[in-house]
């Protein structure tokens, strides 16, 4: 016991002291919430966001979903801290428009549509609308953002021309009615009213006949092509090869956010969007292509390194865990050269003390049998016999230390005959 609280119990002392004072700069989990702003409920931002809403639920994390205007509404909704991550439309924000927003991924193509009104004649180039009727998205959309770049750079304004801030569905109806002449729209292929405007006899899908030369001047453009029946082979829509332009679905981010979550949410988006479309092939996106603004830390190692060895073993959760613990391994490291250096003197002391505690009950017959009498040394050489047996039953050691078990042995034989001489 004395050797205990003088070695074993400060050693102990030390170690949980270590363990508590490192504990102090291990960050604590993250709450298990995200809230995704996305756009509004029939678009494709939000249609998607369902998506990675069931696969984190999946793994116990709680996904908000805020609807907005659009991308520029997001950036927005960031920057108040309402949301944690954001689908913008890769173009709309630069490095020199947000300094604690960081860029995630690029998911998918998102094509630039502009559809007319069929007045008998094909339209070849944007100037051509000038003095029209032309619906270029809600404020606060990146319809409206790429639009007026598109447009201005073709010299067609507000001065010469109409412009009206019409969401998808008001803009579609409009231009079926033939209240507008133009309308914009950036979405994803698979819009019902991409596929719906097509099929109309009464209104065009222009071609862009310039196309790579705006790509080359919007980096975040590309130039694709929408190949005839590519929509619907029964219906032939469209009706010949479109050359269309194409910004990117980006995944953005507050730059303060958990780095735990990010990691987590990329390994949904990576799972929701490595699959071959119409545009693209598979594995292609998600990427890190062609961003404008800066990409987040934690994104860029997960991109190029993938799930770390504990992730690959173990639920996201406890390898994360784990991750996070690792810091307490300062202290261990610390402890264990020592510990290890006084293991084999304390497992030594240990088996020894088992067979050296019996040595007071030895003295103690030795010293009583001295002054005994004859009838009290009969019953000392009975309780030697009963102490025998009791060592040989409680006294179990390595073969290392038969040794000192068998001395002990010696030492009761002595006490033995020293008693049955003195009954001689």
């Amino acid at each position: 016991m004395k050797r205990f609280f003088t070695v074993t119990f400060p050693i102990i002392l030390l170690i949980v002291g270590a363990f508590y004072f490192t504990a102090q700069f291990i960050q604590p989990s993250p709450k298990k919430e995200i809230t995704i702003a996305t756009g509004s409920k029939d678009g494709n931002y939000y249609k998607t966001a369902l998506k990675y809403k069931k696969l984190l639920e999946e793994d116990k994390v709680k996904v908000n979903i805020l609807t907005s205007e659009g991308s520029i509404d997001n950036i927005k909704l960031l920057k108040e801290k309402k949301a944690d991550i954001a689908f913008i439309q890769n173009g709309t924000i630069t490095n020199k428009n947000v300094s604690n927003i960081k860029a995630l991924a690029s998911i998918y193509y998102e094509p630039l549509w502009v559809f007319y009104k069929n007045e008998g004649y094909t339209v070849d180039y944007i100037i051509q609308f000038i003095s029209k009727k032309i619906a270029i998205g809600r404020e606060g959309s990146g319809t409206k953002d790429l639009a007026e770049k598109i447009l201005n750079d073709n010299g067609i304004n507000k001065q010469n021309s109409t412009f009206l801030n019409l969401n998808t569905k008001e803009a579609k109806e409009a231009l079926e009615k033939g209240d507008i002449d133009v309308m914009f729209i950036v979405c994803s292929h698979d819009s019902q009213v991409v596929k719906e405007l097509l099929a109309d006899p009464k209104i065009n899908l222009f071609s862009f006949k310039r196309a790579r030369a705006y790509s080359r001047k919007y980096t975040f453009l590309e130039a694709l092509t929408l190949y005839e029946g590519t929509i619907d082979l029964y219906k032939n829509l469209p009706d010949e090869n479109i050359n269309l332009l194409s910004t990117t679905a980006n995944l953005v981010a507050r730059d303060d956010f958990s780095n735990e979550l990010k990691r987590l949410f990329l390994k949904k988006v990576i799972e929701v969007h490595n699959k071959k479309d119409l545009f693209a092939k598979a594995g292609q996106f998600p990427n890190t292509n062609n961003m404008k603004i800066d990409l987040d830390e934690e994104a860029k190692k997960y991109f190029e390194s993938g799930d770390t060895f504990l992730e690959k073993i173990f639920p996201y959760w406890i390898a994360s865990n784990i991750d996070r613990l690792k810091i307490l391994l300062i202290p261990l490291l610390t402890l264990l050269f020592p510990l290890f250096k006084g293991l084999f003197p304390l497992y030594n002391w240990s088996m020894r003390s088992k067979i050296y505690k019996w040595y007071d009950e030895i003295e103690k017959i030795d010293k009583e049998t001295d002054k005994a009498k004859s009838e009290e040394l009969k019953e000392y050489l009975l309780r030697i016999e009963e102490l025998r047996e009791e060592i040989s039953k409680e006294t179990k050691v390595p073969l290392s230390f038969m040794g000192e078990y068998y001395n002990l042995q010696l030492h009761l034989d002595h006490i033995k005959n020293k008693v049955e001489n003195k009954l001689a």
